[in-house]
């Protein structure tokens, strides 16, 4: 089982920027895609963005240009830099990782949710 750490979440201002931290720990064998969810009173959880073992990446087509994933393979950890942030990127921002045996998924696994309000 792998267990995700969120933080870096908060109270911003219109215009303001945030950098999320994910950090994975527990049975991290395997992993292959880490990345972000969020989601909104009132809506779906969607996919903000993601990275695979060897940096490529995928975004939103709504953060696209003001958000950056990364990620450091050597501490297990994901990161999204978010700027340029607007009021309606506020929601609940999940970190999710997925791993596998060989090329059998396992279960994804999922952070506790970290908490992006932005004020206009």
């Amino acid at each position: 089982q792998v267990q995700l750490v969120e933080s870096g979440g908060g109270l911003v201002q219109a215009g303001g920027s945030l950098r999320l931290s994910c950090a994975a720990s527990g049975n991290i064998v395997g992993i292959t895609v880490m990345g972000w969810y969020r989601q909104a009173p009132g809506r779906q959880r969607e996919l903000v963005a993601a990275i695979n073992s060897v940096g490529y990446t995928n975004y939103a087509d709504s953060v696209k240009g003001r958000f950056t994933i990364s990620r450091d393979n050597a501490k297990n950890t994901v990161y999204l830099q978010m700027n340029g942030l607007k009021p309606e990127d506020t929601a609940v921002y999940y970190c999710n990782v997925k791993r596998s045996y060989g090329n059998v998924p396992a279960p994804d696994s999922w952070g506790q949710g970290t908490q992006v309000t932005v004020s206009s």
